[in-house]
């Protein structure tokens, strides 16, 4: 199924778990660090300038976003691993981000996204940990490829090797909302799992 893209549209924001309604469709849930690039993907995947609002300040997405398109919720969830925020505010979101890929909801894909200028986080791994122990299917998003140089990025792949566990087992995708890198292969894939 070809889906338009351009018609996502913005449905709402919850603060915490206890506020999300029924999941009642199927849905594709977006993972990652605080500033690893979330909203930007999203916004790449519905060629949109600002569906999903970009900001520099890290921490920014502290509520679980849902967008909309056909029968379909892509779900933001609340970036992870912010030094600067209060312990308070840390537990509700790992609350929210634990409550929500624990639910029954029907999440058929999680894009797990990792800065790929650097070694993963140790909230990272946790995150990666938690979906392979929990068998949810997700794909590893490398983001910001742009920056790096041919030679760095090869780098950065074989050491991944040794950074993340079962690296190569995964489904890995390079992606750059610079240069577009990834964007068709994140689509195609959106498309296959939300087939019924």
């Amino acid at each position: 199924m070809k889906l338009n893209y351009n018609k996502a549209e913005f449905v709402a924001s919850y603060g915490t778990y206890s506020q999300l309604p029924q999941g009642d469709r199927v849905e594709i849930a977006f993972a990652g660090h605080s500033n690893v690039g979330k909203s930007t993907l999203i916004n790449k995947l519905f060629n949109r300038k600002n569906l999903a609002r970009v900001s520099s300040v890290p921490g920014k997405t502290a509520t679980i976003n849902f967008y909309g398109l056909e029968n379909i919720y892509f779900v933001d969830l609340p970036g992870y691993g912010y030094a600067k925020v209060a312990k308070s505010e840390k537990e509700r979101w790992s609350g929210l981000i634990d409550g929500y890929l624990s639910s029954e909801r029907d999440i058929r894909i999680v894009f797990m996204l990792v800065d790929m200028r650097h070694a993963p986080t140790k909230d990272d791994l946790k995150m990666i940990d938690f979906l392979i122990d929990t068998e949810m299917p997700f794909i590893l998003v490398l983001t910001k490829a742009d920056k790096l140089k041919k030679m760095e990025r090869e780098k950065r792949m074989e050491a991944f090797k040794s950074e993340i566990p079962c690296f190569e087992d995964m489904h890995v995708i390079p992606f750059s909302s610079v240069t577009f890198e990834g964007v068709e292969e994140l689509r195609a894939i959106v498309e296959e799992v939300t087939e019924d």
